[in-house]
This record gives C-alpha cells, structure tokens and sequence, in this order.
C-alpha cells in the first residue's frame, strides 16, 4: 500500500500560514499554527477567521490559493441546500447583503455566524461583546443573529432593542427561527437570555436585569426542513424574506405577522438557493478578474 494512500485514511493535521496581528506589536507577523487531529470543523474555522488563534491576536488576512476560471462549476440548488459549514455560510451571506439596497440595510444589521458560539466560551466572551460594540445594534431595529450550535444553524432575532422595554409600539423582543421544530429551539433560551444580559453591560445601558429577562423570546411555526441538511439554507432564506417583509414598527400584538408554518413553498426555497448560488458566482469571477 503507497504511503500517500495510509495518511489518506488517518485525519491529517493542518498546518496554515496566515497573518496575524499582535495588539501589542505595530506590525503584522507571519506565524505558523497547528491544527491538531483533534480540532473540530467549526474550530478550524474559527482559526482560519482569526477569533481563536489567541485572545491577544486579531486576524487581518489569510492568504488563499487563486483559482483559475476553468475550475469554477456551476452548481445547483441541491448543492447549495448541502449542510453549510460557518466558513460557506458567511459567503453565502456577504453575498446575499450586498444584494440588498441600501435603503433596506439602515434598519438592519447582523452579528458574525461565530460570535454566538464564541460567547459561549469564557475565554472570549469579553472579545465578542467588544466586536458588538462595534456594530452599533441599539440603533438598528432589527439585528440578524445567525446561530450554529450542536451543528445545527437557526436565526435570532432583535427588534428594537434600543426602544423602552415599556413601549406598545415598538416593541424589544426577540424572534427565534428554526426550521427543525422537534428539536425544541427553546433549549436555546438560557444561553440567549446569558448573551443579551452581558450585550446590554457592555453598552452600559440602564435597563434592570430583570426587564432585560422579561424582553419576550417569540418562536413562530415556520416552514420546517425535509432533511438534515437543509437548516443553513432556511436561515439564509429566513433572513431574505424577513429583510423584505419586516414592519417598520414591531409589534407583539400583530405576531406572527408572515412568519407562519406556510410562510413559504419548497418551491420558493430552491428558487431562492439558485439565486444565491449565482451570487456566489459571480463573486468568485469578479474575485479572479
């Protein structure tokens, strides 16, 4: 048996180059990292983005191999509705925000796949609350939360969180959108409940503890998977339809407005996927151009 055929069937170790940056060195090094066999997907990823090479570091560019044209293939929707790593989710959703016009995106704004998780680990709670910080949500009436947890991707929701929580018109809650019901989307609450608490801190806004906890979790029927695989691309599809249908003012009073178990059709779900797919392609030809 050949040599490259024995490591072929062993989990290789990873090694990568990439640049990094030292908060306390003026200039960018050139490191070397290992990623032992033992790394998860998901951590690797993490790596490649730069949020767990160390808590001191910050990534600003990982160099990638170019691609030539002729390797570029279209691809289907089946393909697309694949189960997504955060790594292909992030470009499919870079890619369907660009899409939107400008207008649409001032009363939006979305958190990274990863931060959720991120916040989930102690070691970098404090740097996922400072890169929050930084995207401004209490000004925004709708923040987008995509969530990958126990390898499986659901949608959080804020809506007006910078309005009084005593408010009838617009009101602070929270919206929950899983495509895999069965799974109860609610045992996600506790860690959300902990997430929204430390945001709130970080801004140092006034609202007590208690009313923070009280800002309602709403979790509507909506449309569910046919697989295992298809929660990444509901959640890309989530954010297209709520982006284009959200009210200007929230309200509980009027939920579940459109998001309801009929919201959309199996048929509309893949013509979305092969709108989004094309996106993706041109992005990679404008990239190599």
């Amino acid at each position: 048996m050949r040599k490259s055929q024995r490591m072929g069937r062993k989990e290789r170790k990873l090694v990568e180059t990439i640049s990094i940056i030292d908060v306390d060195s003026p200039s960018p090094t050139s490191v070397s990292m290992k990623a032992h066999s033992n790394l998860t997907k998901q951590e690797a990823d993490m790596i490649k983005r730069g949020f767990l090479a160390d808590s001191s570091m910050i990534l600003v560019d990982f160099p990638r191999r170019r691609r030539s044209k002729r390797k570029i293939k279209s691809k289907n929707a089946t393909a697309m509705q694949n189960k997504l790593d955060s790594g292909a989710f992030e470009c499919y959703f870079q890619n369907l925000w660009r899409s939107f016009s400008e207008d649409k995106k001032t009363s939006f704004t979305y958190l990274d796949c990863l931060w959720f998780e991120l916040h989930r680990k102690s070691a970098y709670k404090a740097k996922v609350l400072t890169w929050i910080q930084k995207k401004d949500i209490f000004s925004k009436k709708y923040v987008l939360v995509p969530i990958v947890c126990w390898r499986h991707w659901s949608l959080l929701i804020f809506c007006h969180f910078g309005e009084s929580t005593k408010s009838e018109t617009r009101t602070p809650c929270m919206l929950l959108l899983d495509s895999l019901e069965k799974a109860n989307p609610r045992r996600l609450e506790p860690e959300i409940r902990k997430f929204v608490l430390d945001i709130y801190k970080a801004e140092g806004r006034l609202e007590s503890k208690d009313s923070i906890y009280q800002i309602p979790l709403l979790v509507p029927k909506v449309p569910q998977q046919r697989n295992g695989e298809e929660c990444g691309s509901f959640v890309l599809y989530f954010i297209n339809l709520f982006m284009e249908n959200a009210p200007e003012d929230f309200s509980t009073q009027h939920f579940p407005y459109f998001m309801k178990d009929n919201w959309f059709t199996p048929e509309g779900l893949k013509s979305f996927c092969e709108k989004i797919e094309s996106l993706k392609e041109k992005s990679d030809i404008d990239e190599l151009l």
